[in-house]
């Protein structure tokens, strides 16, 4: 079991970031498979023979994303922190990745093709400047598949790192952390479980640590660059939910109207009527009029977080759109400004 041990300094200086090199990464990870997602499924059909025929045409990349999608250890020149906070920019993050050398790529490969679950050679692994290579993979598959899905998927981010911090806020560390992965989870007073697999323990510095959602639904993994914090990067709750075609949310579109309705279950995680307005691609007047509906009637409330209003269910609106979790496992309270990078 793998730990990774905070101090009180560190835990105080913990935030949250977010990564376009980790949301390419993963998603590279998407379009290189079936899809699962159902929430991804109209993205995946639109972009995999793009993608597909990218690798076709470059041995490296292809040789390269095949590994990624196959091994319990994620190379070194792909794993590393943020630096911007909220703010991070892919190009920032590149900026970092092409100034490793090509031998701490072929070690970093290396270990990936131990840690395989499929055979893997290295052959594809000619000539030289690897980490720029990478680099121009990257940026390509952000240009052609996730430049225009980011600022959808940003807002779905930042819901999460919202909801968190609320939590953070209410309860601390160990609730805010709660089912961020299948395999962390808070041990003891001072740690926090990253893997089941055996492992030294991990020692975080006092300059805290990043936690860095992403849309993929399945796994996380640690970043460590040559300096700078550990970053633990996890799925985002709630960016695989869809709403369903059972006959609950008919009824409930039924007696509120399809758009209130949908509104009303997307605030089973709070949000802004901006976010609200890039989640649902709907304009910022129409979120407001259905809010205003929805508050008259006591479903939802809003809560003034600096310059921003969240809004949240109220009891009478959890029950309303059926949700079954308990508000004691829930926490309503905002996001407060200094949990977030800058």
């Amino acid at each position: 079991m793998v730990l990774l041990r905070l101090d009180s300094m560190a835990l105080s200086r913990s935030r949250f970031a977010l990564s376009p090199l980790a949301e390419t990464l993963g998603s590279m990870i998407v379009l290189s498979r079936p899809c699962t997602d159902p929430w991804l499924s109209a993205w995946h059909g639109r972009h995999q023979a793009v993608f597909r025929a990218r690798l076709n045409a470059d041995p490296f990349a292809k040789g390269l994303v095949r590994l990624i999608g196959s091994t319990k250890y994620l190379p070194d020149h792909l794993t590393l922190p943020p630096i911007g906070g909220m703010g991070t920019t892919l190009e920032s993050e590149l900026a970092e990745v092409v100034l490793i050398p090509d031998e701490t790529v072929r070690h970093g490969l290396e270990k990936a093709v131990a840690h395989s679950w499929k055979d893997h050679n290295l052959a594809w692994l000619s000539g030289r400047d690897w980490s720029t290579r990478t680099a121009e993979l990257f940026r390509d598959v952000w240009r052609d598949h996730l430049a225009d899905e980011w600022p959808r998927r940003r807002t779905l981010l930042e819901r999460d790192v919202t909801y968190r911090a609320g939590l953070l806020a209410a309860y601390g560390w160990p609730r805010a952390l709660q089912q961020m992965s299948r395999r962390s989870a808070w041990v003891g007073a001072d740690a926090i479980r990253f893997s089941d697999r055996p492992g030294p323990d991990r020692i975080v510095g006092a300059d805290g640590m990043l936690f860095v959602p992403v849309t993929k639904q399945r796994g996380s993994w640690l970043c460590k660059g040559p300096s700078g914090p550990y970053a633990l990067v996890y799925p985002a709750r709630g960016a695989g939910e869809t709403a369903g075609p059972g006959r609950p949310a008919r009824a409930l579109a039924r007696l509120l109207g399809p758009g209130r309705a949908t509104i009303l279950r997307e605030l089973e995680r709070p949000a802004t009527s901006s976010e609200l307005a890039a989640q649902l691609g709907q304009s910022l007047g129409t979120i407001g009029g259905h809010l205003a509906v929805l508050r008259e009637a006591e479903l939802v409330v809003g809560t003034r977080v600096g310059r921003r209003v969240v809004y949240r269910r109220t009891e009478l609106g959890d029950q309303l759109a059926g949700d079954q979790m308990s508000r004691s496992d829930r926490s309503r309270a905002p996001a407060g400004p200094c949990l977030v990078c800058p």
